[in-house]
Parts: structure tokens; C-alpha cells; sequence
């Protein structure tokens, strides 16, 4: 297992296990984080843990064109009733990803340091939110950074229905990405259109 320095790089790809790691340690500075995406690399630990670095070798990707909504998720978004803004309330939004209860866990992995290193990145910036309210109210939201004209996506939260998936579709339909990158596999992106590809073929969308 490769374990990194205090310089800000990561192995070649071939080091990269069959579980996606390809490498341990470093910190999560905004110099390091930034790099690491822009090489298609991730941080996904949890507290207590040395910061893990992925770049999968299949990856969870939707393309605009490919976005799904559905009749029923058409209805809500007719609905006045929602009012959805960008980077007006990054904080909660990263607040209530990390805290909020959800049964696949997937909220968990934000630790305290990566919480405060994406706030660090949205202070550059690099990272964005998008806020779903509802009567003043912050109901749904995501987070995620901006690299070379692809979102790559971290975290999202509902606390009313569907709200999570509004925030999503608005950021398909309104942020002019070639690409969302949603990392690993999960039924509620596949729903939307979301698909997997493999590394090579995202890393040549990341670099163009």
C-alpha cells in the first residue's frame, strides 16, 4: 500500500487495489484535495482512520443528456412551493449531510476534518452547495467540487421528500457540466440516469 509524503502527488494508477485505493495518509489540504481531483481521486475514511484515497476502477457517472425524471418527481418540481439556491447556506448544507440519519450510513464518513476541509475549499471557491427551501426553511441539499468543467458530487440530504433529488436535477439541467461525477454506485443516482464507466474513460472526460 502506498502511504504518501508531505509532497502533493499519488502514485500511478497501477497501484491502485481491486478495492479502488490507491493510496493512505497525506493530509486534506486544499492544495492536496485539489490536485487529487483533477487526477480523479477522492477521500473517503471514516473518523479515527488514516485518510483513505480512492479512483475506483468503475465510476459512477451521469451524463445531462442521460438525466431521468420521473412523472411523479415532475409534479413536485412544478410545485411552487420550493425555492432552490446556490451557495446561500454551504455550512448547513455540509452540517446536515453529516449529521443527518440516514439508513445506508453513508452520512458517517464526514469527519471532523473533512467537514472543515470542504468548508476550507468553499471558501477558495472550488466548492459549491445547492440549498432546497421550503417556507424559509433549508429542507435538501448537496455538495460537491468544481473541476475542468465536471461536478464531482459529495454528499446530498433530504429532510422533506424528494428535496435531494430536486437539488440534483437542478444541478444537471442548470450548471452546464459535461459531467456529474457521482463516484460509486447507488440506486438512488441510478434512478436518475446516473451509470458507471470505466476509469479510463472518466479520467479522458477529466482532462479534456
Amino acid at each position: 500500500m502506498f502511504w504518501l509524503s508531505d509532497k502533493i502527488e499519488f502514485p500511478p494508477y497501477e497501484f491502485t487495489t481491486k478495492e479502488g485505493i490507491i493510496a493512505l495518509g497525506g493530509d486534506l489540504s486544499c492544495e492536496r484535495l485539489i490536485h487529487a481531483y483533477k487526477n480523479g481521486i477522492f477521500p473517503w475514511f471514516s473518523e479515527g482512520e488514516p485518510i483513505v484515497w480512492y479512483c475506483p476502477y468503475k465510476r459512477m457517472v451521469l451524463f445531462p443528456d442521460d438525466l431521468k425524471i420521473s412523472k411523479s418527481m415532475r409534479k413536485v418540481m412544478q410545485k411552487s412551493e420550493f425555492i432552490i439556491t446556490e451557495n446561500k447556506a454551504f455550512e448547513e448544507v455540509i452540517y446536515h449531510c453529516k449529521y443527518i440519519d440516514r439508513k445506508d450510513g453513508f452520512g458517517t464518513w464526514i469527519t471532523d476534518d473533512m467537514h472543515q476541509a470542504y468548508i476550507n475549499l468553499y471558501k477558495k471557491g472550488i466548492a459549491k452547495s445547492l440549498e432546497v427551501w421550503l417556507n424559509k426553511e433549508l429542507v435538501g441539499g448537496l455538495y460537491g467540487i468544481e473541476i475542468n468543467g465536471i461536478f464531482c458530487g459529495e454528499s446530498m440530504f433530504s429532510k422533506v421528500s424528494n428535496t435531494s433529488k430536486l437539488a440534483f436535477i437542478y444541478l444537471v439541467q442548470k450548471g452546464n457540466y459535461k459531467l456529474i461525477d457521482c463516484q460509486i454506485y447507488n440506486d438512488h443516482l441510478a434512478s436518475l440516469g446516473a451509470k458507471e464507466i470505466d476509469r479510463k474513460t472518466f479520467l479522458k472526460n477529466l482532462k479534456e
